[in-house]
């Protein structure tokens, strides 16, 4: 069995969910605490034991590659004027992981860019994870996946429990048999199911083990698409195609998984970073509680209102809507 050692990161998406946030700053630099969310998955991968990142992205998003790269005056002036600590976390994030940089080039689809990737990267298995999601978990989520893979043998494709009102925003697997410890054999995935029609309690969600059989179907459906361009390539209807004839299987991710690419989404996955910093986590959590006070019209113990800053900024009402 080939050892896991690349990794490809799709990031030409335009965002338009959440605009006009980014109207001129990629999605995938929002921060999320004290980092924009690509990092994040970045660290995952290198917690994981990944030797190589591709991430595929658009001509529109070099501040990616910005934050990645070496900047040795940034460095110098840092430790000059004495922020040691800052100029050794600037230079950190440079050395984090051997990244190379593409062009999504072909078909609209999440697939295209795993197809961009992979022509690069050699006839060997690789994990996909999406920059729009931050996962909370003492094993990373990419190592779970890993981890599912060296049982398997097999494409692996990252599971939530989901509540079954949700289902018609996932992918949803058909479950053949359950294995234990998470782990999951299926028979492919019905996209965006109506609750009644959801074939099992899980979401499929950001994060893949693909294998060269996999990536033949992919170059099947961009075959087609070339020959009768119409819709997108999809990453889901080659696993599907996939597993019509070969085990697929999906690992339950063991973890608390922040989606950033809704309005709503991104806010809470902000929140909670934010309650839960260290040095900020204990004044965020007394605003938040004066705030939902002030809202409730709760009084203090000297019989006044409760007041706390406002709960609606200048602006902001209106602007964004899922």
């Amino acid at each position: 069995m080939t050892r896991i050692r690349k990794a490809v990161i799709p990031a030409a998406g335009l965002g338009t969910r959440l605009l006009p946030l980014t109207r001129a700053l990629p999605k995938e630099m929002l921060p999320i605490g004290d980092k924009p969310v690509i990092e994040h998955t970045v660290r995952e991968l290198v917690a994981s034991d990944i030797e190589e990142i591709i991430i595929v992205t658009s001509g529109s998003k070099d501040l990616i590659q910005e934050h990645f790269r070496p900047n040795p005056g940034l460095v110098a002036q840092l430790r000059e004027a004495g922020k040691h600590d800052h100029a050794e976390s600037v230079q950190e994030v440079s050395e984090l992981a051997h990244i190379t940089y593409m062009y999504q080039n072909g078909p609209y689809g999440n697939g295209t860019p795993v197809l961009n990737a992979y022509r690069i990267l050699g006839d060997e298995p690789i994990l996909v994870l999406w920059p729009d999601d931050v996962f909370v978990s003492e094993v990373p989520r990419a190592q779970q996946l890993i981890a599912a893979y060296e049982t398997t043998d097999a494409p692996v494709l990252a599971l939530m429990p989901m509540d079954p009102a949700e289902s018609v925003r996932y992918g949803v697997p058909i479950v053949k048999e359950d294995l234990g410890n998470g782990c999951m054999a299926i028979g492919g995935l019905v996209e965006k199911p109506e609750p009644r029609n959801a074939p099992s309690p899980f979401a499929a969600i950001g994060g893949y083990v693909i294998t060269p059989g996999v990536i033949a179907e992919l170059e099947e459906q961009t075959r087609r698409w070339y020959d009768r361009p119409d819709g997108e390539i999809y990453l889901t209807d080659a696993l599907n195609a996939y597993a019509a004839e070969h085990p697929v299987y999906g690992q339950v991710i063991d973890g608390t998984w922040f989606d950033t690419g809704t309005p709503e989404a991104y806010l809470k996955a902000q929140f909670a970073a934010a309650l839960t910093d260290p040095t900020y986590g204990p004044s965020l959590c007394r605003l938040a509680d004066d705030l939902r006070a002030a809202m409730a019209g709760e009084t203090g113990p000297d019989g006044q209102p409760i007041t706390a800053t406002p709960a609606s900024f200048p602006g902001w009402a209106g602007r964004w809507s899922s």
